[in-house]
């Protein structure tokens, strides 16, 4: 019998929880029943978790592991090492270990959920830091974003392990498609950028090859959006700053899109015939679709949900989960590593 999808969810983290960790996980799992391949376990207070079942009806492919406290968004990583190894943190990334789940999720408290990812499953030998990763839209399909935030400081080593374990990411979620890896820098010419930039430029160059990634050189800020690239690597200072501003951009124009739209009667009626070109436009920057940073290099994978967003944001973040585990992203991760390690020898 082929072993299912086993899926760890901390369900009292973030924001409205359990009420929207469970109504995404329930969205989940009937939208996705006839599949059958998945099983569900939800960490945390199991009365308040079957209390709030109980508006979805019967539902299947789904587990209760009931946990003493959770893990507030005030905690500090610190108090977290000593108090949280009962809470639905703690237990949801441990029975990756334990229980054999094959991913965990979480909308909790991020530093103490990096902290104790890091505690319970270990850096990979082969890595020197995990890397923090996002999906971004662009002009032609998504793009992997790393590091994000985990690691302030990179040398070229840690540049380009980030760029094996975003091109293995990118993969696991698009398996028809290549990993086309840039490094972001303030200039496309090969000259431009720090050192640790252009001695991981010549070292992504000697990797690149069909069978691993196709490495396309630098890439400015301005260009990320365009698809010509669908991977992108840079150090977490920059990938945070690059992420906020992307965020603050995009609720910029979608909001003032909104009162142009309905600041005056003519452009109320201009709206109507308009509208579903808008709500495409909408759609396309709607930042629950791409819901999920996920935790690379440690052994077993992570993905941090955003604390405030919806249940339907968090249902992107278990489909998130879902085709990491279905496209063997741990797999692609050791090959591409393997392919790394065998260049350094």
């Amino acid at each position: 019998m082929t072993k299912k999808i086993t899926i760890a969810i901390d369900a009292m983290g973030g924001e409205n929880s359990p009420n929207k960790t469970i109504e995404g996980t329930c969205l989940f799992i009937k939208k996705n029943y006839l599949k059958n391949d998945f099983l569900i376990r939800l960490f945390g207070d199991k009365k308040k978790i079957e209390k709030e079942l109980l508006r979805y009806g019967k539902i299947k492919n789904l587990e209760i592991i009931h946990t003493d406290s959770s893990v507030s968004d005030e905690e500090t990583p610190l108090t977290a090492i000593k108090n949280s190894k009962n809470t639905s943190m703690w237990k949801c990334i441990n029975s990756q270990i334990e229980s054999d789940s094959d991913i965990s999720l979480s909308a909790g408290n991020t530093g103490v959920l990096l902290v104790i990812s890091r505690m319970i499953l270990k850096t990979m030998s082969e890595v020197k830091k995990p890397a923090l990763a996002g999906l971004w839209p662009n002009q032609k399909g998504t793009n992997v974003v790393l590091d994000l935030g985990a690691n302030i400081e990179c040398d070229d080593e840690n540049l380009i392990d980030f760029a094996e374990l975003g091109a293995a990411l990118y993969k696991s979620i698009y398996p028809n498609d290549k990993p086309q890896v840039s490094l972001l820098n303030i200039g496309s010419e090969e000259i431009k950028g720090t050192e640790t930039l252009k001695k991981a430029f010549k070292k992504l160059k000697t990797l690149s090859n069909d069978n691993n990634l196709i490495f396309k050189g630098y890439i400015e800020g301005n260009k990320i959006m365009d698809g010509d690239t669908n991977v992108i690597v840079t150090d977490g200072f920059t990938g945070n700053i690059a992420l906020k501003t992307a965020e603050g951009t995009a609720k910029f124009i979608t909001d003032n899109l909104k009162s142009s739209l309905t600041s005056s009667l003519i452009s109320k009626i201009s709206l109507i015939f308009s509208y579903f070109s808008l709500k495409k436009f909408k759609d396309k920057l709607d930042p629950r679709k791409y819901n999920g940073a996920i935790l690379l290099g440690l052994n077993g994978p992570v993905v941090k949900s955003h604390g405030g967003t919806d249940a339907l944001g968090f249902y992107y973040s278990i489909d998130l989960c879902y085709k990491i585990v279905k496209g063997n992203l741990m797999s692609q991760i050791k090959n591409n590593l393997s392919h790394l390690n065998g260049d350094k020898e």
